[in-house]
């Protein structure tokens, strides 16, 4: 993991976080004034730098600001704290103008501090995530008409700051769609920024959108950046707008209109030079007849929309969107990657992929980690896919009724549907599937017990946990395409644990 780098002239300051950062688990770098740091960057260039930088304002050898500055143009993503005496707060405050992550007044609470550069490192997460996503990922990839359209319609718009409103059902692509959008534009050099204003509570929204000032509200202990100013000169991508608050969508008109918004709590207007995408799986124009959104809204950002087909509108991309996830999915796991059969590929392509891409994706991570062999047939595919296949498959014989599996491998509810007859089971058993009161995998971890408690070994405890710590990890570090904490998050364990079981078990990505 990247250091995090100190920069302070008092030995006490960098000593005192230099040990609680140890203590976290966290390597340190020190520096006793903004020269070190800028040599630093220089002799290591091509390398990564920092992860997070904390800097103080007021130092022999030069001012925290400027560094702040200098260090912005060569790593833009890269969240800087600034420290501070409580003389200096103006300063401080000001440097959100130039791209400070957060202040850290002096004295300063070091748990609080500790707070404070733990949630840097989570944004400088995010933006490598973003990062590695734009350059490693193919933009875009598709040969049906439909998705041939799209391509022209972002080639059209490559020049222009136009709103547009991307339409389409979950999981068709929208925010790949915006990213291209953002790539091939004129503001491709600045961040881009993006936010599902469905996942966040309404009464965080407003501060996500807009940031707060220190004191507006129960908690706000320091004033901070919303996404307009994360996005400054580059394009903010609003997803699931149809589903924003009502009284947000006023104060997002306002900014479209004017070009300007007042932080929470704040009185200086604040200039946004952001372009605007926006996106929906709803029927906005139901919406605004339900009186749910603006129609005045609805107009300012349905500019230009771009429509993106269904995953099953496009079938003939199937096959080739399959071999590239399975791919992906052996990269991110450090796996070699699995072949599939073309028979598993028709049985693929007759499904309708109620989820999409996101759907298909989520499959050829499950497949990755749970098909038994090398080339994947079409008896080793997901309970969904197969209890499709049957169902839509010309009727032989009296079927037996079983539970069919939840809609995808990697929804967040598992949980068994009413009984519906004429759906042939798949050919392995799955814990997905009710198989009544034995459920099979039970049966053979009870078999494969027996079996070795009737050896001499006296370790068959930790054999079986072993194994079923494996198997749980690599599956959920799948369904999160490799991202450990996310995983950590589903298995409802912590980030620590999860770090500490995948060195135990040396589990792989």
């Amino acid at each position: 993991m990247k250091p995090i780098w100190i920069v302070d002239d008092d030995q006490s300051i960098r000593f005192v976080l230099e040990k609680a950062l140890l203590r976290e688990g966290l390597t340190t770098r020190s520096f006793t004034n903004p020269r070190e740091v800028l040599a630093a960057l220089a002799s290591e260039e091509g390398r990564e730098g920092p992860r997070v930088l904390v800097s103080d304002i007021r130092m022999p050898g030069g001012s925290g600001l400027d560094l702040l500055t200098q260090v912005k143009q060569k790593l833009p993503g890269l969240p800087v704290i600034i420290m501070t005496a409580y003389s200096d707060l103006d300063s401080a405050v000001s440097a959100f103008q130039n791209g400070a992550f957060e202040y850290l007044p002096k004295p300063f609470d070091l748990p609080k501090a500790i707070e404070l550069i733990r949630r840097a490192l989570e944004e400088s997460q995010r933006e490598e995530v973003a990062e590695e996503n734009m350059l490693a990922s193919p933009e875009m990839l598709g040969q049906a008409p439909a998705m041939q359209d799209v391509f022209r319609a972002i080639g059209r718009l490559s020049q222009s700051n136009v709103t547009v409103m991307i339409t389409g059902e979950s999981g068709s692509g929208k925010e790949l769609v915006a990213r291209a959008l953002h790539k091939h534009s004129t503001r491709a050099g600045g961040p881009f920024v993006a936010i599902n204003t469905a996942a966040i509570p309404k009464d965080l929204l407003e501060s996500e959108l807009f940031g707060h000032e220190r004191g507006a509200f129960t908690g706000a202990q320091s004033s901070r950046r919303g996404r307009f100013e994360q996005a400054e000169g580059g394009t903010l991508f609003l997803d699931e707008i149809g589903d924003m608050p009502f009284d947000l969508q006023t104060r997002l008109l306002r900014v479209l209109s004017d070009g300007h918004f007042y932080r929470v709590g704040g009185h200086s207007a604040v200039k946004a030079n952001v372009r605007v995408i926006a996106a929906t799986h709803q029927d906005l124009e139901q919406r605004v007849k339900e009186g749910a959104f603006r129609e005045d809204l609805y107009h300012r950002l349905n500019v230009i929309r771009l429509r993106l087909p269904a995953l099953r509108e496009r079938r003939e991309d199937i096959s080739m969107l399959t071999r590239h996830f399975l791919l992906q999915s052996a990269h991110q796991l450090g796996v070699d990657p699995k072949r599939i059969s073309e028979h598993a590929l028709e049985v693929l392509g007759q499904f309708n992929f109620p989820g999409n891409v996101r759907q298909l994706e989520n499959i050829c991570h499950w497949l990755t980690v749970m098909a038994p062999a090398q080339v994947i047939e079409s008896k080793d595919l997901p309970p969904e896919v197969m209890s499709f296949s049957a169902s839509h498959a010309p009727a032989t014989a009296p079927q037996a009724a079983v539970q069919t599996a939840p809609e995808g491998p990697h929804t967040s509810e598992m949980h068994s549907t009413t009984p519906s007859s004429g759906v042939c089971a798949p050919e392995k058993a799955s814990p997905w599937i009710n198989l009544g009161p034995n459920p099979g995998w039970e049966s053979a971890l009870e078999v494969e017990a027996l079996q070795l408690l009737g050896t001499e070994r006296q370790d068959v405890w930790d054999v079986l946990t072993r194994r079923f710590e494996t198997l749980l990890i690599q599956a959920a570090l799948a369904t999160t395409r490799g991202r450990r904490i996310e995983a950590a998050m589903k298995l409802g364990i912590g980030r620590n644990t999860i770090t500490r079981k995948i060195q135990e078990l040396q589990i792989e990505g």
